[in-house]
């Protein structure tokens, strides 16, 4: 943020890595971030820790609502292997190639037909192991 001269304030949704609830939530807060900022991306509570799956799924959350012209700072975390960040801003294209889409990342949490399962169940189920 420093490097961009932006502050809290510039920055329309906010997005990092999400283990857990509490730790994006306190990370955000440290930053300076209101929930309104860093909400609708927290998706950890919805899929569970899904590692380094976890910015980018923040990341298509806030897509499947951003508008244009909008400003949206994520920030990965690699278990100690390192860490990207990036300040994206969306354009007047967003609604556009929405409409495209058949599945938003809400329809994929809300889809009664989908069973989420644990690795071990998924592994057994692909390779009856």
């Amino acid at each position: 943020m420093e490097k961009l001269n932006l502050k809290p304030n510039d920055v329309d949704y906010f997005i990092s890595h999400q283990p857990n609830i509490a730790f994006p939530s306190r990370v955000a807060a440290e930053l300076g971030f209101k929930e309104e900022q860093y909400m609708p991306g927290l998706q950890v509570a919805k899929f569970g820790n899904t590692y380094s799956g976890s910015s980018p799924i923040g990341l298509a959350a806030v897509l499947d609502r951003a508008k244009p012209d909008e400003r949206i700072l994520i920030a990965s975390y690699g278990s100690g292997a390192g860490s990207d960040a990036y300040c994206l801003r969306t354009t007047n294209q967003i609604g556009e190639k929405r409409h495209r889409q058949k599945f938003n990342v809400e329809h994929q949490i809300e889809n009664k037909h989908v069973e989420y399962v644990d690795y071990g169940t998924y592994r057994k189920l692909k390779h009856g192991l």
